[in-house]
């Protein structure tokens, strides 16, 4: 009758050492890309379209680019409304992305309207990158892990070489 007793107390204690850290983490609040997306549904009261099959579509970016994009997560928030305040929403990103991402861009219009952050940190021997842009009553949240030597190599193809031998400038 011990041995009985024991089953069913063995799965209780391996059901609470699973679910309790769980519960932990989902009392904290979320970070990184879904806790910015969420951070501003909540803020601003608007909600978030998820790309569909973005999982797939990564694939195929990362796929295509010869590993160059990977890890790409997108939102879309469509008939933005309220007034962004550029300080709260760079406050925001800012503490809900976490630990080793530094901002690179900010850019603000004159009366807030358009806004775009792009932040990024290392990842591994590649680069995370995490753009928002607010272009009047659109928001897009994007975030992707590129190789930088890879970007590097797709940027010299678009500069423009000047000619050695042309001195007409």
């Amino acid at each position: 009758m011990t041995r009985h007793f024991l089953v069913p107390l063995g799965c209780a204690a391996l059901c609470l050492m699973i679910v309790v850290p769980w519960i932990a983490h989902a009392a904290s609040g979320t970070g990184g890309f879904d806790g910015v997306v969420d951070s501003i549904e909540s803020r601003y009261h608007v909600h978030a379209t998820r790309i569909p099959f973005m999982g797939l579509a990564s694939l195929v970016a990362g796929t295509a680019t010869h590993g160059g994009v990977d890890g790409v997560h997108v939102a879309e928030f469509e008939h933005f409304t309220e007034t962004v305040d550029g300080e709260e929403l760079n406050r925001v990103v800012e503490e809900k992305l976490g630990q080793g991402w530094e901002r690179m861009i900010r850019e603000t219009s004159r009366h807030g309207g358009e806004q775009t952050l792009i932040f990024s940190r290392p990842d591994g021997n590649r680069m995370g990158l995490f753009i928002l842009d607010l272009n009047g009553r659109e928001l897009d949240v994007v975030q992707v892990s590129v190789d930088p030597d890879h970007l590097n190599e797709s940027i010299e193809k678009y500069k423009h070489h000047r000619d050695s031998g042309d001195e007409s400038d």
